[in-house]
């Protein structure tokens, strides 16, 4: 009995999980296969967490669907769909494609609700899929959770057949293939959301923008938080007025440092030819994730030192009342009767 071999990265720490592949799996049986997981490089904890989730993973087809259809009846929030991307070229239906890529899928949307990015592999050579999400860094893990699972069942039944597929929204992405993309830098598909008011100050705004960039670049880590982001806020003030600049910018774990400042140089190139000078933008590539947004601050009241001077005035001389007339030296006769 051959063994097929699924491996997951979580930041640095690589999870390899192999299993058996049985017939029963490509006969769409409704038995679940066992498995033996080996997990280097992480805490008991986060092991005890992996093996529990990872121990569902193994769902045949119609388990797959049944799987889905009930998170799609479970309250969620909803993030905003912002483009699906389906490929032309597909699969059979009942295929060993199509099986690998809804494990891959369910994996996916299991383990979203521990980290903000996994990438994983399903399956063997001719049928191998390729998969990640990559969530936003500056939303919270249930946030990540409920995105990443919408998000793979609208591409799962938009892209139903399609070997390659994207699917953005405003707070995750998800995506899988047929050709591995990992560690490298990618252009397209690419998605951007913009405000169409004009950033304050917008005659300087981009050079803001662009030494913001050089700032934040340097500090995007394995080691931070949340892997590979970084996000900033400044309060600019420049002679045409004051705004706060929040900014944000993220990369794909598996992109070393060269190709993650490639990646971000992209995004901000992409917005600023593009659409003018947005007070806001959401720039979302395969493999970086860039996001600001301004907040123009009201004009301060001037001071009392800076009000002009009262300039004196002359007032108009006081009018004096008419001058009575002197008074009798006798009083007036009697009235007579």
């Amino acid at each position: 009995m051959r063994k097929k071999y699924t491996s997951f990265t979580y930041s640095s720490s690589e999870l390899v999980l192999p299993y058996p592949y049985l017939d029963t799996i490509l006969k769409k049986s409704t038995k679940k296969s066992s498995f033996h997981s080996t997990i280097n490089s992480l805490s008991p904890l986060f092991r005890r967490t992996i093996q529990n989730k990872m121990a569902r993973i193994i769902l045949t087809a119609p388990l797959f669907y049944f799987f889905f259809s009930l998170l799609s009846h479970q309250t969620m929030s909803q993030p905003q769909h912002m483009h699906t991307f389906c490929s032309v070229d597909s699969f059979t239906q009942t295929s060993s494609y199509e099986t690998n890529r809804n494990i891959l899928l369910t994996t996916l949307s299991l383990t979203s609700s521990l980290v903000h990015y996994l990438n994983a592999t399903i399956g063997l050579s001719p049928d191998t899929v390729y998969g990640m999400f990559l969530c936003r860094g500056d939303i919270n893990t249930t946030s990540c959770s409920d995105c990443v699972q919408t998000a793979a069942i609208e591409i799962a039944t938009n892209c139903t057949l399609n070997k390659r597929a994207f699917i953005y929204y405003d707070e995750c992405m998800v995506r899988y293939s047929n050709v591995s993309f990992f560690s490298e830098f990618e252009s397209k598909p690419v998605i951007v959301r913009y405000s169409l008011r004009s950033a304050p100050n917008s005659n300087r705004f981009n050079q803001t923008l662009s030494n913001k960039l050089d700032q934040l670049i340097p500090n995007v880590s394995p080691s931070t938080l949340i892997p590979y982001f970084v996000e900033d806020q400044e309060r600019v003030t420049q002679l045409e007025g004051s705004y706060d600049l929040v900014s944000m910018i993220q990369c794909s774990p598996d992109l070393d440092p060269s190709n993650c400042t490639i990646c971000l140089r992209f995004a901000y190139a992409t917005v600023s030819t593009c659409c003018g000078v947005p007070s806001s933008a959401l720039i979302f590539t395969p493999k970086c994730i860039l996001r600001y947004r301004t907040f123009v601050l009201p004009s301060p009241a001037p001071s009392p030192s800076s009000l002009p001077p009262i300039s004196p005035t002359s007032s108009p001389p006081l009018s004096l009342p008419p001058q009575l007339p002197p008074p009798l030296s006798q009083p007036p006769p009697p009235l007579s009767t």
